[in-house]
């Protein structure tokens, strides 16, 4: 059967240059799609998520925006907002906004979008960050399958989300974040105390540019190392402003990931507490690959 006006864009997000950073299929007029075809589609499609835009115009000042791994539908995933954002922009609203909002799952999820030269940053600020369980470092340790020498034990390994819970893992040296190899039976049963995945990252990077080096595993999502992770950066920011990692609790860096799999991203990433109230935003690139129609 042929799907009237159902478009597809593949953009490449928190990416530098065109084919790095992570990869994201962005489906249109997705409205009359079922729940099975949302996900017969992301799996065949195969990438960390796909986006379904459900409609092309506002509800509540904002798009109906679903997003599904190739397992498993999500209610919140940061490289597919700012992909969505983007293709929302040039694609549909088609005029120089300089906010897009998306109604997620999680919520309304705001991006903004920054002049970089002949460039764009995408910004999103996510929900504030909530912090739960404290794991032993032994249990990393086995999951991980990395020496208990190689954390930083200064602080928690602990379960954070800003709308997707990440198990946070402090390590030492970029070496140990390079070493570090998932034990599947042993992921699944850390990873489904949280229902999420897990981030490891160390102050030790390939570029000197760049402030941490970060890989992220969610199996349990059908993603077994993701390329570019905006949510688990996210609960990183908050993660980094709680224990003043960097000596305060305003954090301004650069993050990079994705070079164990071949995908190098980067992804900006600001944290900043406000009364009460932490506020997290993530940043980075977006580039268009390939734009056609599903049939």
């Amino acid at each position: 059967m042929h799907m009237k006006n159902l478009c597809f864009y593949f953009v490449d997000v928190f990416a530098e240059e065109k084919y790095v950073g992570n990869q994201l299929a962005v489906v249109t007029n997705a409205a009359k799609l079922s729940n099975g075809k949302m996900q017969a589609i992301a799996n065949e499609m195969h990438f960390s998520e796909t986006a379904f835009i459900v409609s092309g115009k506002k509800r509540n000042g904002g798009y109906d925006v679903r997003i599904f791994t190739p397992s498993n539908e999500v209610p919140f995933a940061g490289h597919p907002t700012l992909g969505t954002a983007y293709v929302i922009r040039h694609f549909i609203a088609r005029g120089s906004v300089s906010k897009v909002v998306l109604n997620l799952k999680v919520g309304q999820i705001p991006v903004t979008f920054e002049k970089a030269g002949d460039q764009e940053i995408l910004w999103m600020k996510q929900k504030p960050p909530s912090f739960g369980k404290i794991f032993e470092m032994r249990e990393l340790a086995e999951t991980l399958q990395l020496e208990e020498k190689d954390f930083d034990c200064r602080y928690p390994i602990q379960e954070v989300s800003t709308g997707l819970p990440f198990i946070i893992v402090p390590l030492k040296t970029l070496n140990a974040v390079k070493r570090a190899k998932v034990n599947t039976s042993a992921f699944l049963s850390t990873a489904k105390q949280v229902q999420g995945g897990i981030l490891i990252f160390s102050p030790q990077t390939y570029h000197k540019d760049n402030d941490l080096n970060v890989r992220v595993f969610v199996d349990l999502l059908g993603i077994p190392e993701d390329p570019a992770t905006g949510s688990g950066n996210g609960c990183l920011a908050g993660y980094l402003s709680r224990y003043r990692f960097f000596g305060t609790e305003k954090v301004d860096i650069r993050v990079e990931q994705g070079y164990e799999v071949r995908r190098p991203s980067l992804i900006l990433v600001k944290a900043e507490t406000e009364g009460e109230i932490l506020h997290v935003e993530v940043g980075g690139k977006v580039f268009l690959i390939a734009k056609g129609e599903l049939t």
